[in-house]
């Protein structure tokens, strides 16, 4: 019985203890068990490093810890699609004609997001319908005629690899646009183009059956 009772007040004694420490101010927090945990110790992105602890120079003899802020080299971003990887030089410009867009058909959610994408960075120069007549298309010149045949005829890989890398007076979207968005872009443009003509399709002449019967 004795026990019970040590125990008993044990108890109290340690609640009472943790009251009063954890609320011995109104003006100040109070103890807490694992403040690394309840407060995390963000870093910013444009932030100063603390250069006793931290260092991004590689070659750095000293106990600091490596860090540049730049993604752990092979690692990919959630929700985004596999690096592209072909070069920027004139082979990678001709492989990229066998790079197959890696999206499905848009839906008409995605391909109007595709559309702003489009004319947020795009129409400036090339135009709200790819024709080469954007606000800054005089200022700059010799801008793509997205609906021009060379243009229909491009293969997706091959519009993208442009996006990437930038081409002529064009400079690389690949800061300002993910992966993704420039593919859907490339889908976006195959809108504003004309449908290629199909032969295979085509309807024969009507011819008069019975003339062959009159002539005879």
């Amino acid at each position: 019985m004795k026990k019970n009772n040590v125990l008993i007040v044990l108890a109290l004694a340690i609640t009472a203890g943790g009251v009063i420490t954890g609320c011995d101010s109104k003006r100040q927090p109070g103890k807490i068990y694992m403040p690394d945990m309840a407060y995390s110790r963000a870093l910013e992105t444009y932030a100063l490093l603390n250069d006793t602890v931290f260092t991004d120079n590689p070659a750095n003899p000293g106990h600091e810890i490596f860090y540049n802020r730049k993604p752990v080299d092979g690692t990919i971003p959630v929700g985004e699609l596999f690096p592209y990887t072909l070069p920027n030089d004139s082979n990678g410009y001709k492989l990229s004609a066998e790079v197959k867009n890696p999206l499905p058909p848009l839906n008409k959610k995605d391909m109007d997001e595709a559309g702003r994408l489009f004319n947020i960075n795009c129409a400036v120069c090339h135009g709200a319908g790819g024709t080469a007549n954007g606000p800054l298309s005089t200022k700059i010149g010799a801008i793509a005629n997205l609906t021009t045949p060379p243009y229909v005829a491009m293969a997706d890989g091959t519009m993208f690899h442009s996006i990437n890398y930038g081409k002529n007076n064009m400079g690389s979207y690949a800061s300002q646009l993910s992966r993704k968005q420039r593919w859907m872009i490339v889908q976006y443009i195959r809108t504003l183009q004309p449908k290629p003509e199909s032969t295979s399709g085509a309807t024969p002449a009507k011819t008069d059956s019975t003339a062959a019967v009159k002539k005879a």
